[in-house]
């Protein structure tokens, strides 16, 4: 099976700064859905700036879709949600139109979209349940419906890898778990590989195959039953 995501010997420090990754190694398959977990200041968000090549390891290889990953041309091919993702405050965007930018990825600042544009964009704003909110003000939603807009807009480009990182960071539990709902479905419909990246893992426990535990080393990888018991996440419990 081909693999999405290689990492070797990897190990990575900030300039004048301790070493955060020491010779990493992973490999995700593509159609994979995997958790990469970890305390705050742990590496897993350095991990997976270096697999998406946004950041040079100091030493090891990082390969993405069997290229060097600071090499790959066609951004589209990954759908990223980065930490925090939010629009300035008084922002006046759609969620239409934030899904819209999506699609530039893969159609470029200046091609015209057409009509197989606008049916992917379509396509993304149903698949997150979104089709009655396409024209409201994306400030308005809540939380939750925010996240799955942004979830909406790295579909738009009909990824290959879809990349979220704290995605359920600020949202309650009912919306967590309609992150992970959506997210289980889009891997089963889409065949898609999903990176999910967070701190708290509770919330996507129950349908994730994969737990990758990172303390500047990997220090579990497995599927999410063969965690130690105290390992466990505590920060989604239903009460």
């Amino acid at each position: 099976m081909q693999l999405a995501v290689e990492l070797e010997k990897v190990s990575f420090a900030y300039p004048g700064g301790p070493e955060v990754l020491g010779r990493v190694d992973l490999n995700i398959h593509a159609g994979e859905f995997v958790t990469i977990a970890g305390p705050n200041g742990g590496g897993k968000t350095t991990l997976l700036r270096v697999a998406l090549g946004l950041e040079e390891p100091v030493s090891g290889t990082a390969r993405l879709f069997g290229e060097p990953a600071d090499r790959v041309r066609d951004r589209y091919r990954i759908g990223y949600l980065a930490q925090r993702t939010r629009l300035g405050i008084d922002a006046p965007a759609s969620v239409g139109e934030v899904v819209t930018s999506g699609r530039v990825a893969r159609r470029g600042l200046l091609k015209p979209f057409g009509r197989a544009d606008r049916d992917a964009i379509a396509e993304a704003i149903a698949r997150v349940g979104l089709e009655d909110q396409a024209s409201t003000p994306i400030q308005r939603l809540s939380g939750g419906q925010q996240q799955r807009a942004f979830i909406a807009k790295a579909l738009a480009a009909d990824p290959e890898l879809l990349v979220l990182d704290e995605p359920t960071t600020g949202v309650d539990v009912e919306a967590q778990d309609a992150i992970a709902a959506l997210l289980q479905r889009l891997r089963s419909e889409l065949e898609m590989t999903i990176l999910y990246v967070s701190h708290e893992f509770g919330a996507i426990e129950h349908v994730v195959e994969r737990l990758v535990l990172v303390r500047e080393r990997i220090v579990f990888d497995g599927a999410p039953s063969n965690l130690p018991g105290v390992w466990h996440d505590p920060s989604h419990v239903h009460v």
